[in-house]
């Protein structure tokens, strides 16, 4: 009888698993996946070692907004994940002029950003870019420190693994949407 405990046992861990793994491994393949930041590129908004939930999910319904925090494949080496803001969106022009930030938007208007999360602005002089269809233009919030457009080019959409949807560590910068806000331009 004892024998028959431990078969019970064991098939009833086995069956658990294999629910856990049916409903896990999708979630972490399509919906969600963790992300921990490594670099001072997104300081302060961002910090080393701080643990992200990717939302994975959002993008395949909607397309990224200016302003929005996302995790990408590095278009140098899809290997590497970065992190950045999103500045300029497909058909419009950015221009960097004395570190502030001009959009000309696809229906010719033109605005500045406010970009009140930029504490240090520099790492590159002033330069215009034109974004083609299906393409972004990131910056990192610590300019000085961020590897971004500036120095690689535009980000193809299709490296675009998600936006950044939870901070959860360290629990005391626990956050929905964190870095996000609405950017404002003048």
């Amino acid at each position: 009888m004892p024998e028959e405990k431990s078969e019970n046992f064991f098939t009833e861990l086995l069956k658990f698993a294999l629910v856990a793994a049916v409903i896990v491994i999708p979630i972490r393949l399509f919906v969600a996946q963790p992300f921990i930041v490594s670099g001072a590129s997104m300081d302060p908004t961002f910090r080393n070692s701080q643990y992200l939930i990717v939302d994975e999910l959002s993008y395949r319904f909607g397309a990224p907004a200016r302003g929005d925090v996302i995790i990408f494949r590095y278009p140098k080496n899809p290997k590497e994940f970065f992190i950045k803001r999103i500045i300029g969106l497909p058909g419009e022009t950015v221009k960097v002029v004395s570190g502030k930030i001009e959009i000309i938007k696809t229906d010719g208007s033109t605005s500045t950003l406010s970009e009140p999360y930029v504490v240090n602005l520099g790492n590159g002089g002033d330069a215009t870019y034109t974004i083609p269809k299906d393409n972004y233009f990131v910056l990192g919030d610590n300019r000085p420190e961020s590897s971004d457009s500036r120095t690689w080019g535009l980000l193809p959409k299709s490296n675009i693994v998600g936006r950044a949807f939870i901070r959860l560590l360290p629990i005391n910068t626990f956050e929905f949407f964190p870095g996000a806000l609405a950017q404002e331009t003048k």
